[in-house]
């Protein structure tokens, strides 16, 4: 089920997986590309589990109506609160400082158990603080309305299939 206002849009749903499982899912940077509902997510750059705000991880991309089609970004942690919730920032290295430049939007799940093996799960996409110059580079929502449905599904079953094992 997705809501969106102005600046930001979200879908909920309930994953038959403990709160724990499912955040483990999210902590790891390998899983995105199968979590991702847009197909742009190839593989992590830098594979170790998320553990913290600060944290900087960097993706390999692909987009047809990117420049170079292959590209990357940098995600940075804006929120981590095991098993709870998880949010980043994406943005891209620049090529005259080696700074990171974050581009305004975030990605942020968060998960509220709904029994002792069940969990709702909220996505965010939120573009509120992308500046004008992105905005005139990037049309927000960059992707389809069943992009966070997809991505939820996409996630759970990941999160199922894991607690099995």
């Amino acid at each position: 089920m997705e809501e969106a206002t102005h600046e930001q849009t979200s879908a909920t749903t309930t994953i038959d997986a403990p709160a724990q499982a499912v955040f483990d899912v999210l902590a790891d940077p390998s899983a995105h590309a199968a979590i991702d509902g847009t197909g742009w997510v190839r593989q992590p750059l830098d594979p170790q589990p998320l553990t913290g705000i600060g944290q900087v991880f960097r993706m390999a991309m692909y987009h047809d109506n990117h420049p170079d089609g292959d590209y990357e970004m940098a995600n940075k942690i804006k929120a981590f609160e095991r098993p709870r919730t998880i949010a980043w920032e994406p943005g891209q290295v620049s090529e005259q400082t080696d700074e990171l430049e974050l581009g305004g939007w975030q990605w942020r799940y968060d998960l509220a158990p709904t029994g002792e093996s069940q969990v709702a799960v909220t996505l965010t996409y939120d573009w509120s603080a992308a500046t004008p110059e992105v905005r005139e580079e990037v049309p927000f929502p960059p992707f389809g309305a069943d992009h966070l449905d997809n991505s939820l599904r996409h996630l759970a079953e990941l999160a199922t299939s894991r607690k099995d094992q």
